[in-house]
């Protein structure tokens, strides 16, 4: 089953498939871009209001591409990776990756049990639903990261 980091490091290739990156920095381009997009989930988690923020990008009801979560995905790529590299016009094509990814990564936890709002029933039935996704070890990743538990 998938975890949060497999989940992520598939959106980043499919995002970054459609970008020439030189092949000595690949891979430190979409390392970066994965633990910038999880390390902002974790450090956002972290703070006052945080899981509710996450919820809300999880669950469609923010704007993903305008999101502090997402926003704070950018500042650590741009700080921790691109910085470090000289890639010249490349570097606001790659950083400008995140809000795409973001916005996939949005809405994939729905109110699947018609109640009206999304609850610890609606984030099983979506972690469970679709074709084996691996959502459940997602959630399960990043629950048992948030509560010390792998």
């Amino acid at each position: 089953m998938a975890n949060i980091n497999d989940i992520i490091g598939q959106l980043v290739n499919s995002a970054a498939g459609k970008v020439e990156i030189p092949a000595n920095v690949k891979d430190q381009v979409l390392n970066g871009l994965s633990s910038s997009i999880l390390g902002s989930l974790t450090q956002t988690a972290t703070k006052a209001g945080g899981l509710d923020a996450i919820k809300s990008l999880l669950t469609g009801k923010a704007n993903a591409a305008t999101s502090e979560i997402t926003a704070l995905a950018g500042n650590l790529f741009n700080k921790n990776i691109l910085s470090k590299l000289n890639l010249g016009s490349l570097a606001p094509v790659l950083a400008g990756l995140i809000p795409g990814i973001m916005t996939k990564l949005s809405g994939f936890i729905q109110d699947r049990d018609g109640d009206g709002d999304v609850d610890l029933n609606d984030i099983l039935l979506s972690l469970k639903g679709g074709a084996g996704s691996g959502l459940l070890g997602a959630a399960t990743s990043i629950l048992g990261g948030l509560f010390g538990r792998k």
